[in-house]
């Protein structure tokens, strides 16, 4: 499975990702969980030990590499540089591994405009592509924003985008941005997750206001979220009544996924 986890700054997607990578860890899945955050916190959301973060750096970062692979140097507009460049290895070179979840830090691309052609973003468009066509481990990608790595020849290779959302207006609004965005590359396969949510009345709100998305599940507020960031201890450990909503959400998505293949095939 491929499933890509998007939504506004601060509605808890990295949680949520976190969630689900140990999920399908424990389920005894092959997991690839991908930090494209400019400012990665994934994999102290997993609970990684300091010793193995510190092997981590994001692949935008690593100008050696990139020069080495497109054959320009990083920060140069124009110009020639390979287009394609190699990136089957870099997933196992790059990553570490916690808890039978692997996680690689992919970065961004920081620019202005409307996007970026130089051998950094050559680069990561390139491994983006590589990592959807894999199939041998269930991938998730805790996005930067929106469906901004997607494009039309990859879409078809994400199973599922979940939307994070707060029980907020604006957060709602933010969620039918990224369904327009996502149905004009040929997305459709949506699903919405509430986090933060105190109570009947908040779960009630986003049920009645939601952007004509199929609610996935809802995730209570908790302050002890905050509590395992400070002591660097995993969520899925630390907050048991998030782990049992993330495991009966990662249920319902298996069955919906195999579900849709089933009429698809006929």
């Amino acid at each position: 499975m491929k499933i890509a986890v998007s939504g506004k700054g601060g509605t808890g997607k990295t949680t949520v990702s976190a969630l689900l990578a140990q999920v399908y860890a424990n389920a005894g899945r092959d997991v690839l969980a991908v930090d494209t955050d400019p400012s990665p916190c994934l994999a102290g959301a997993l609970g990684f030990p300091m010793e193995l973060r510190a092997q981590l750096a994001p692949i935008s970062s690593m100008d050696e590499l990139i020069e080495e692979r497109t054959g320009a140097k990083p920060g140069t507009v124009g110009g020639f540089f390979t287009l394609n460049p190699r990136v089957d290895d870099l997933p196992e070179r790059f990553s570490i591994q916690h808890r039978g979840v692997r996680l690689l830090e992919m970065g961004t691309v920081d620019v202005g405009g409307s996007g970026c052609i130089c051998p950094e973003s050559a680069m990561l468009k390139t491994l983006f592509t590589h990592l959807l066509f894999r199939s041998d481990e269930v991938l998730i990608l805790d996005m930067y924003a929106g469906v901004e790595h997607l494009g039309r020849a990859t879409a078809d290779f994400v199973d599922a985008m979940l939307v994070v959302v707060e029980p907020t207006r604006r957060s709602l609004g933010t969620a039918s941005q990224i369904k327009k965005l996502a149905a004009d590359i040929g997305l459709t396969r949506l699903w919405l997750v509430g986090n933060k949510v105190r109570s009947a009345e908040e779960q009630a709100f986003l049920e009645a206001e939601t952007p004509d998305i199929p609610v996935l599940g809802f995730l209570p507020a908790a302050l002890t979220v905050q509590e395992a960031d400070r002591l660097g201890v995993p969520v899925y450990d630390y907050v048991p009544e998030l782990r049992l909503e993330a495991e009966r959400m990662a249920e319902l998505l298996v069955s919906a996924l195999q579900r849709q293949a089933e009429e698809k095939h006929g």
